[in-house]
């Protein structure tokens, strides 16, 4: 499992997602270009001393990461708010990479259209979304779950 941030805004949530990525193991991948300085002092409150022991690939744009992921064989899978498939229904496979928007504005349709699966987290009605670490969060726990990809 792999975890993707496209052009996030938000440095504290980039510094959580990251320590969530550590702690458990997983690669995390930044797609820029970011809306803050991609540096250790932006993400160290959020992230603390775990943001800078996560595994992390950065990728200058959108081309780079998809010819990064155009040499492996794994799916990937767009956390959203206009998911088709709801993240309890989903069967989530090792490999997957998870691929999170910008807190302000998701990604764009090129991006939406090159996922090989669209899955979106159950919310309570009249609620839009959930802070991006957050969902991030709650969609790796779930993969990581249903694949037994948990460390020891």
């Amino acid at each position: 499992m792999e975890i993707a941030l496209f052009q996030p805004d938000i440095a504290g949530n980039v510094g959580t997602t990251l320590r969530t990525a550590a702690c458990f193991d997983v690669p995390a991948h930044i797609i820029e270009p970011c809306g803050f300085p991609f540096s250790d002092a932006a993400l160290k409150r959020a992230g603390m001393d775990y943001a800078t022991r996560a595994n992390v690939r950065r990728h200058a744009d959108w081309a780079a990461f998809q010819a990064w992921g155009a040499a492996t064989d794994r799916r990937l899978v767009l956390l959203t708010t206009a998911g088709a498939t709801p993240l309890p229904g989903f069967s989530f496979k090792a490999g997957d990479i998870l691929l999170l928007g910008a807190e302000s504005s998701g990604v764009p349709p090129h991006v939406h259209d090159a996922a090989d699966a669209r899955v979106a987290i159950p919310m309570r009605a009249g609620f839009r979304s959930l802070n991006v670490a957050v969902a991030a969060g709650i969609a790796l726990a779930e993969a990581l779950r249903q694949t037994k990809g948990f460390p020891s």
